[in-house]
């Protein structure tokens, strides 16, 4: 086991150790060992980021006693600790019967009170790590064991004690009570543990899974309505629909229900039975069976969700479209909030239930699952905006924990380059099994062999794809800012979504700009904005310099004797310094009116200082506009005291991560102008952004 230490080849993520204190007795029975570990958790980017750390660090203390023959191993977190809290317990034995034998019994507890919004997905990814490590437990015993033999140790003498101690410890030590040994099943180490706060692999006997011979179905029924069955798969199926009947209060759901939860679960009974309860608490809890009859959608989402049911595909399975890339994913989670959208796609996989039933009559053989094709032309960093892609993880969660094996195939068509770093941040969370049905086609590939043809007639092939037939789902485009729900409708619910701390607020006034200050120390690196103005209009602008600019100062508007308690004003750039000297502009400037929203990249070309600016608009003279002096008044009256307010959002992503989206980005409307050739400094660099008005 030491042998694992400072660091493990069969573990990546666990970078390196330090040892923080070391006890040994002298007698050389006890050897205690402390250590500092440097761990690197398979997250995603954004979350990294948001936490701001790339490592985590754990303490683990193990305690060896040769006499007892024990080895203890506790493990706690040192980052995040008063947020989150994860203990860890570990311990190998002799075993009482068979002292030839080794004993292992492992638990850990997770308690997470916060972390930023994300608390849900940081169990997720625990629980997935937590399981990957169970898993390869013992390969890393094997590996090391492997080692000792290549170099001839392949016996290691018991501990006895020093001559002077031996009378003293003759005396037998009592045999501490230890799980029975049992011999667990390959098929058993396939699954990871149960998503619960308390985690235990101390094992128990299973229950034997072979049926009697009365308890089997009828032939004709299983394959007219269920499939291919195996005797065994055909017991569990019986012996968790009579548990269901004897123990649950309510709705039975039908075979066809239960063996969904029993396929996700490669046929374990207990696993099965524990996720298929909580997903009947949750239908229960939230009426979901009612959903089709009892609610109806708003008509926002009728008019802007880009999705609908549309025919069936060359198996007989329901054929579902979304054209996620004309759609507002933003627009429509500020208009709705996220529980409406979360209702709504249940509401379609109610629906998609439905279907398969009624095509499952109509085709004659069982049909369980549905076909989704999503079409991603116009995907642009307006759908990355984060929390938008926070509901879309909620939403993946919701849907994966009860309506499992219902995706029978899923057909992603026209990915643009900008779809690896939504997928990055998404894949995560999807099951590994719903993963395997995922086909991938960028720009016209799915018109090529192995395409959209292999699986849908060509009848009936979306009008859009260049298909024949119309497809009756909605063309999606931008919310209009009107059906925007305000920051103190949202505050009146639980979910708070566009106001969390990622973001944040600037006030910008008449002479004195809001500016952030972004080091790049990798050429190419990707400048990443996302914001919307709040109130009046404003200048949006990218300055590079090779030198830091002074430390920020808060600008304390003496001058306008106004004070800014809705956001920061910070300014960089010294009055001293000049353009084209001391700093130069790498974009042009970008007008944004009151009310719109702006998100946009910029690929950098040189290493050094980046200055995003966001200055008060003045309204033209009058001699260089067409409108009267009145309205020249009007309008600046709209402004009041010169003041504007921003709330923005920014991330540098590496050249490598972001994997040349910047094409895909490019092809979406763009506020920017063209580059300026007067503007040496990124005549060659690349650049994006869109606006919604």
């Amino acid at each position: 086991y030491e042998r694992r230490f400072p660091t493990c080849p069969l573990i990546p993520m666990f970078v390196a150790s330090d040892t923080v204190n070391e006890y040994r007795s002298e007698d050389g029975a006890i050897h205690v060992i402390e250590r500092r570990c440097k761990l690197d958790i398979d997250a995603p980017r954004l979350l990294k980021k948001i936490a701001g750390v790339d490592y985590v660090y754990f303490v683990q203390k193990n305690s060896l006693n040769r006499r007892e023959r024990t080895l203890h191993i506790e493990a706690y977190n040192e980052t995040f600790s008063n947020r989150v809290i994860i203990n860890e317990h570990c311990s190998y034995t002799v075993h009482p019967d068979n002292e030839d034998w080794t004993c292992f019994e492992q638990s850990a507890s997770l308690d997470i009170k916060s972390f930023f919004g994300f608390e849900s997905t940081v169990e997720k990814i625990a629980m997935k790590q937590y399981t990957s490590n169970i898993k390869k437990g013992k390969e890393i015993i094997e590996y090391y064991l492997k080692q000792l033999e290549e170099e001839g140790i392949t016996f290691v003498p018991r501990w006895t004690p020093p001559v002077a101690c031996k009378s003293e410890s003759s005396t037998s030590h009592p045999r501490r009570p230890v799980s029975p040994a049992i011999n667990i099943p390959e098929s058993a180490t396939k699954e990871g543990l149960s998503n619960k706060e308390i985690l235990n692999t101390s094992s128990s006997p299973s229950e034997p899974t072979a049926g009697t011979p009365d308890d089997k179905l009828d032939a004709d029924y299983i394959k007219r309505y269920l499939g291919d069955l195996t005797p065994m798969q055909e017991s569990c199926l019986i012996r968790l629909r009579q548990w269901l009947q004897e123990t649950h209060k309510g709705k039975i759901p039908k075979d066809e229900h239960i063996l969904r939860f029993l396929r996700a679960r490669d046929f374990n009974i207990d696993k099965a039975r524990e996720i298929l309860c909580q997903s009947l608490t949750w239908r229960k809890q939230h009426q979901v069976d009612y959903i089709l009859d009892t609610w109806n959608p708003p008509q926002v989402l009728q008019d802007y969700y880009a999705g609908g049911w549309h025919h069936h595909d060359k198996d007989g399975r329901p054929l579902y479209v979304l054209r996620l890339g004309q759609m507002d994913t933003k627009g429509l989670v500020r208009a709705l909030g996220e529980e409406a959208l979360l209702r709504y796609v249940l509401s379609i996989n109610e629906e998609g239930l439905r279907r398969c039933e009624e095509n499952t009559k109509v085709f004659g053989r069982p049909i369980s699952s549905w076909t989704c094709l999503v079409d991603l032309e116009g995907l642009n960093m307006r759908h990355l905006w984060r929390p938008g892609v926070k509901a879309l993880l909620r939403i993946i969660e919701v849907v994966e924990a009860n309506y499992p094996e219902t995706l029978g195939r899923l057909l992603i068509l026209r990915a643009p380059r900008v779809f690896p770093v939504l997928w990055t941040l998404v894949s995560p969370f999807i099951d590994d099994n719903t993963r395997k049905k995922f086909l991938i086609y960028a720009g016209n590939d799915y018109q090529g062999p192995g395409g959209l043809l292999d699986y849908i007639d060509k009848e009936i092939i979306p009008d859009f794809l260049g298909g024949e037939c119309m497809c009756e789902v909605p063309e999606g485009g931008l919310v209009p800012k009107s059906l925007y729900r305000t920051a103190e409708e949202l505050e009146n619910e639980d979910i708070k979504l566009w106001t969390e701390t990622i973001y944040q607020s600037a006030s910008v006034f008449k002479g004195a700009p809001h500016e952030v200050l972004i080091q790049i120390v990798d050429a190419s690196s990707v400048i990443t904005w996302d914001f919307d103005v709040c109130k009046g209009d404003i200048v949006f602008n990218i300055f590079h310099s090779k030198r830091a600019p002074q430390p920020p100062k808060k600008d304390s508007l003496g001058a306008h004797s106004i004070t800014s308690p809705g956001g920061n004003n910070v300014q960089l750039i010294d009055k001293v310094w000049q353009l084209g000297r001391d700093y130069s502009m790498v974009e042009s400037p970008l007008i944004c009116k009151e009310g719109e929203s702006v998100q946009g990249s910029h690929v950098t070309r040189w290493p050094g200082f980046y200055i995003l600016q966001w200055k008060f608009h003045s309204m033209p003279a009058c001699a260089t506009t067409n409108l009267p002096r009145v309205d020249d008044v009007l309008a600046s009256l709209q402004v009041s005291s010169h003041k504007c307010k921003v709330m923005y959002y920014t991330e540098v992503i590496g050249s490598e991560d972001f994997r040349g989206s910047m094409t895909s980005l490019e092809s979406s409307h763009s506020g920017f102008s063209q580059l300026s050739a007067a503007t040496t400094s990124s005549s060659q660099s690349h650049s994006s952004s869109m606006i919604s008005r």
